[in-house]
């Protein structure tokens, strides 16, 4: 059964179906949010955040849409309506000592090896739209198509940030790797 079945059903009252893609879309939904806030604790509640409001919302999912990209549209509007709320934005300027912290709580995985390390922190430097564009198209592997409805933007406009995104984590590694 896809994914758009599964909601359908979802919308038609058969919640049971949402246990379904709860256990498809756990784990890349959590993932997304432990790269872009680097704090597990929180990826875990906004995840539930989102099925939360999967729920809730299930009646304004169409039936021509594809899930995944609705599905990630409302864990990015989850995630702009919890930093809004806290004022907790990340800038250019976040504290070392504090990213250090943040990056050691992140997956053992991630802090293996030291090249992945600097990938980590050039990717934190990044300006958040880039940071979470590289993240659903690197990390989670969304089409960018997918992407484009997420974002609301072309094809060509996400192929153009990408690359842009890119070129930047690529400096700002650089720059790190200097160090």
């Amino acid at each position: 059964m896809t994914d758009e079945m599964l909601m359908m059903a979802v919308k038609n009252g058969d919640l049971e179906k949402a246990s379904e893609l709860f256990d498809r879309y756990h784990k890349p939904l959590y993932n997304f949010f432990v790269k872009i806030t680097f704090d597990r604790d929180l990826g875990h509640d906004l995840t539930q955040n989102v099925f939360l409001r999967m729920i809730k919302y299930r009646a304004s999912f169409h039936q021509d849409k594809q899930f995944r990209p609705w599905i990630y549209q409302m864990a990015r509007n989850i995630y702009a309506d919890y930093f809004r709320r806290n004022k907790m934005l990340f800038s250019d300027y976040a504290q070392v000592e504090d990213l250090k912290n943040k990056i050691a709580a992140v997956d053992e995985v991630m802090v293996e090896d030291e090249r992945q390390k600097l990938l980590y922190i050039s990717l934190f430097k990044l300006q958040p739209e880039q940071r979470e564009i590289l993240i659903l198209t690197r990390f989670q592997q969304m089409k960018y198509e997918e992407v484009a409805q997420v974002l609301d933007c072309s094809v060509a406009n996400v192929k153009v940030k990408v690359h842009r995104a890119i070129k930047q984590l690529r400096e700002k590694y650089l720059e790190l790797e200097k160090i």
